[in-house]
């Protein structure tokens, strides 16, 4: 086995000298080199902080002078709004005044007033009503003045005012008599409702009798009041006796003549049966007929 042989020599390299230290002397020149490059190129500092207040102070005045046109296009608009706005604060404020004061003691009932009273007492009719004083007049409770007055069969209708500051005013409309019904008790006038009013032992002056099949609740009855209310208030007056079997046949005399019978048919016409009535009176006089027949609209019949 043969022993390697030595390494050949290695090549020698060169190595270049490293370069030399700046001294302190050449660095304090340096940085005085640089000084001078950045000074000789920007304004001093006091310079460019004028520089920027002046540009703020500019800006302000640009935006201040913006405002100020903003301000002088929109002057109208906002003094319109500035008058609604006054407008609806004091509208609300009325509002709100107003619903408190009437809400108020100071609004309090104290005296009711009965108006349209003939027959029925207005004093007994404002006792009815007593629990209202001292109410707050919109609060006036109206469903106890309805049952209240339904004690007086004769107040057919009625109506509530309130008069500021203390008055409540009811106005009633009586009900009025129309005939006179007959029976065990007595003679009962009733209304063209049939509601009975008054009860006497003697049939009064100026009503005519009533003879209906079924009663002042039928219909047939019904079509009586109708009839009694549409005639003209002269013919209603001579009427001494109506009749009906039905809707379709009422009839009533007059004492004309000795004393004629109207067949009157049903309530609808009234109108044209009146003018057909009163030409056949003036046409046939009452003492030579005993019958006037207008039941047909138009249409006179004689016997």
């Amino acid at each position: 086995m043969k022993r390697p042989g030595p390494l050949p020599p290695s090549e020698r390299r060169e190595v270049p000298d490293p370069l030399p230290r700046a001294g302190a002397e050449d660095t304090a020149r340096a940085h005085e080199g640089i000084d001078d490059a950045r000074g000789a190129g920007s304004p001093p500092f006091g310079a460019r902080w004028a520089e920027r207040v002046r540009l703020w102070f500019a800006d302000r005045r640009a935006k201040n002078a913006e405002r100020s046109e903003v301000r002088r296009f929109t002057v109208r608009a906002r003094r319109r709004r500035l008058t609604w706005i006054v407008s609806l604060g004091a509208f609300a404020a009325l509002v709100v005044g107003t619903f408190g004061a009437a809400y108020s003691p100071l609004f309090a009932v104290e005296d009711i007033r009965v108006a349209g009273a003939d027959t029925v007492s207005a004093d007994d009719v404002a006792e009815a009503l007593s629990d209202q004083v001292g109410r707050p007049l919109p609060l006036v409770d109206h469903s106890e003045i309805r049952a209240a007055l339904l004690a007086f069969p004769r107040i057919e209708t009625y109506t509530v005012e309130s008069l500021p500051p203390h008055e409540l005013v009811v106005r009633i409309v009586e009900r009025t008599p129309v005939a006179v019904v007959a029976s065990d008790a007595g003679f009962t006038t009733v209304d063209a409702a049939g509601v009975p009013l008054t009860t006497s032992d003697e049939a009064p002056e100026g009503l005519p009798i009533a003879e209906v099949e079924g009663g002042v609740a039928s219909d047939a009855f019904a079509a009586v009041g109708q009839v009694l209310r549409a005639l003209p208030a002269d013919l209603a007056e001579r009427v001494t006796r109506i009749r009906a079997t039905s809707p379709e046949d009422v009839s009533f005399d007059l004492p004309d003549g000795g004393g004629v019978t109207v067949v009157w048919g049903s309530s609808g016409d009234t109108a044209e049966k009146v003018k057909v009535l009163e030409a056949g009176m003036a046409s046939s006089p009452p003492a030579d007929v005993s019958t006037y027949d207008v039941s047909s609209a138009g249409v006179l019949v004689v016997s």
